[in-house]
C-alpha cells in the first residue's frame, strides 16, 4: 500500500477553480439543513473512513471532537453496529451512509431506506442524502488527487 506524507498529488482545486467553486457552493448548501450538526459529522466521518480519504477522516474526526463528541464515540465509529453509543437516528443515518457509499455492493435496499425513512422526515431524509452525496464526492477527490496536505 502506498501512503502519502502530506504531499499534494494534483491540486484539482486550483487547476479547475470554476469546478472547485461550484463544489464549495454545493458543500455550503448541504450544511444548511435542519439536521443535527453532530449527526452530519458522524456521516461525513464514516463515509470518509470507508472511502479511504485521510484528509477527510482527519477533518471530520476533529470536527466531532471540537463539537464536544467523546473520544469513545469517535473511536467506535468504524464499529458502530457493535456498540451502544449511537442513537437509533444516528444508526439509521450511518447505515444509509454505508449503503450509499458502497454502491458497488448493490443499490441501497428498501430495508435500509425504510429504516432511515422511519427516523427522518422526508425533508430531513433529502438533506441527509445530499450530505452523503457531497461527502462521497469530496472523498473521491481526496482519495484520487490528494489535493490537500495533512498537517
Amino acid at each position: 500500500m502506498t501512503t502519502t506524507t502530506g504531499t499534494v498529488r494534483l491540486a484539482v482545486d486550483t487547476l479547475a477553480p470554476h469546478i472547485n467553486r461550484a463544489m464549495n457552493s454545493l458543500d455550503a448548501a448541504s450544511r444548511k439543513t435542519d439536521l443535527e450538526p453532530v449527526l452530519l459529522d458522524l456521516v461525513r466521518a464514516r463515509a470518509s473512513q470507508l472511502n479511504g480519504c485521510a484528509y477527510c477522516v482527519d477533518t471530520h474526526s476533529r470536527d466531532l471532537r471540537e463539537a464536544g463528541e467523546s473520544e469513545r464515540r469517535v473511536y467506535a465509529l468504524p464499529v458502530w453496529r457493535e456498540t451502544p453509543f449511537f442513537t437509533a437516528r444516528e444508526r439509521a443515518a450511518l447505515e444509509l451512509t454505508e449503503a450509499a457509499t458502497r454502491l458497488t455492493d448493490g443499490p441501497v435496499s428498501d430495508e435500509v431506506y425504510g429504516r432511515a425513512a422511519a427516523e427522518f422526515s422526508e425533508k430531513e431524509l433529502a438533506e441527509l442524502i445530499w450530505t452523503i452525496t457531497v461527502i462521497n464526492a469530496w472523498n473521491r477527490l481526496g482519495a484520487i488527487a490528494h489535493p490537500w496536505p495533512l498537517s
